[in-house]
C-alpha cells in the first residue's frame, strides 16, 4: 500500500475527455502515484459561504476554506467535489489541496451585507478545516477571529486534535453561546485507522482533545461517520462509551455512501487493506443500499435501509441510551448577538 495515504490509485475524471495513463511502469523509474508529496495551491474564489441544498445533511450553510483533504479519508463523499477543479477523487485529492487565503476578508464582507441574517455557518461542511496545512496556513483560525468578532454563531466539524490550539478563541464563542464542535470518531483500531484514515489524529488524541474542549466549556458531540459495515459497524458501543467517558454530550452515525467515483476508489483500497474480508465488507455495504454501493435518494443515502440497517440502528440507539441518557439539553446556538453593520470595521464600534 502507498503509506500515508488513502486512496491506493487514480480514477478517471468524468468531466475530462483526456487523461495521463501509466502503461509501462517498468519504463518508468519513480511512478507518480507513489510520491508521498502533496501540492498547494491557492485558489481566489469571489464568494466563501455557501448555501446547502441537501435537505437531509443538517445543516443551512457551510465554509470550506479548503479543497481536497490530505486526511485521505477513504470513504469521503467529498472526493467527487475535485473532478469540479479538474483533478480525481483518487490520489488527486488527497495530494492536491487547493486552500482559500482570503476565506476571513470573504466572511467579513459577508457578514458586512445588510441583506445577511444570522444563521450559523458551519466550517468544514466539504473538507476538513483543520487538515495538516492548517497548522501552516492558520485560515480556520483567522475565520474563528472573524465569527468572534461579529458575534456569529459557528459549527466545526473535524477530526483532528489540532482544534485545541485554538481555544483561546473557541473558549470565547462558547461562553456566548456562539460554537458547536463535532467530532468524527469512527475507530478505537488504530490498525483500521492508519489504513482508513491515514492522517487523521489517532483516536486517543481525539478523545483528549475532547477533553480539553469540554473543560473549557466548549459543546462536543460526536459522529461515528460512516458506520462500515463488516469493518467498524461491532465498534458502536465501545465509541460511544469512550466519548461519553471524555465528555461529548451527544452522538450521531450515517451509513457510508460510496457515491460517484467513490465506489471504485474504495473497491481497490478495500482489497489491499483487507483482503481476507474485502468481499464481505462490499457486500454488507451493497445490502444497505439495495444491492449497490452508493444510494442518492435523500433521506435513505446516509441512513441505508434492510435488516442488517435496522441492527445497527437499534444497537446505535441502545447504546446512546446507555452512555448519553444523562447529558444536558443544550439550547441553539444564539443569533441575537450579531454585530450587523455594513460600515465596514468602523461600525463595530
Amino acid at each position: 500500500m502507498i503509506k500515508g495515504r488513502g486512496a491506493q490509485s487514480q480514477v478517471k475524471n468524468r468531466f475530462l475527455a483526456h487523461e495521463y495513463v501509466l502503461e509501462h511502469l517498468e519504463a518508468i523509474d519513480e511512478f507518480e502515484g507513489e510520491n508521498p508529496n502533496t501540492k498547494y495551491i491557492e485558489i481566489f474564489p469571489k464568494t466563501i459561504v455557501n448555501k446547502v441544498e441537501s435537505p437531509d445533511v443538517g445543516m443551512e450553510f457551510s465554509l470550506n476554506p479548503y479543497q481536497g483533504c490530505e486526511h485521505g479519508c477513504i470513504y469521503c463523499y467529498a472526493r467527487n467535489t475535485h473532478e469540479y477543479w479538474g483533478y480525481n477523487a483518487g490520489l488527486d485529492f488527497e495530494k492536491v489541496i487547493l486552500y482559500k487565503t482570503s476565506a476571513p476578508r470573504l466572511l467579513e464582507k459577508h457578514f458586512q451585507n445588510p441583506n445577511w441574517q444570522a444563521r450559523t455557518i458551519v466550517l468544514s461542511g466539504n473538507t476538513d478545516c483543520y487538515q495538516p496545512i492548517e497548522q501552516k496556513l492558520q485560515i480556520t483560525r483567522k475565520l474563528l477571529e472573524v465569527f468572534l468578532k461579529y458575534k456569529h454563531p459557528v459549527g466545526i466539524i473535524t477530526k483532528n486534535a489540532t482544534i485545541t490550539r485554538d481555544l483561546d478563541i473557541i473558549g470565547p464563542l462558547a461562553d456566548l453561546n456562539l460554537v458547536s464542535v463535532y467530532f468524527s470518531l469512527t475507530t478505537l483500531d488504530e490498525e483500521v485507522r492508519r489504513k482508513m484514515e491515514p492522517r487523521t489524529a489517532s483516536a486517543s488524541k481525539k478523545l483528549k482533545a475532547i477533553e480539553e474542549l469540554r473543560k473549557r466549556g466548549v459543546p462536543v458531540n460526536i459522529m461515528i461517520g460512516p458506520i462500515i459495515p463488516g469493518l467498524n459497524d461491532h465498534e458502536i458501543p465501545a465509541l460511544m462509551e469512550a466519548a461519553a467517558n471524555a465528555g461529548a454530550q451527544s452522538a450521531g452515525y450515517t451509513m457510508v455512501r460510496l457515491n460517484g467515483a467513490i465506489g471504485q476508489v474504495f473497491e481497490h483500497w478495500v482489497v489491499e487493506a483487507f483482503p481476507d474480508r474485502a468481499d464481505k465488507i462490499l457486500n454488507q455495504i451493497k445490502s444497505a443500499h439495495g444491492g449497490k454501493l452508493n444510494d442518492s435518494r435523500f433521506g435513505n443515502r446516509m441512513k441505508g435501509e434492510g435488516l442488517m440497517v435496522q441492527s445497527i440502528q437499534r444497537l446505535f440507539e441502545l447504546s446512546k441510551a446507555k452512555y448519553f441518557s444523562g447529558a444536558p439539553h443544550r439550547p441553539p446556538l444564539r443569533t441575537d448577538l450579531f454585530v450587523k453593520t455594513n460600515k465596514g470595521q468602523m461600525g463595530l464600534f
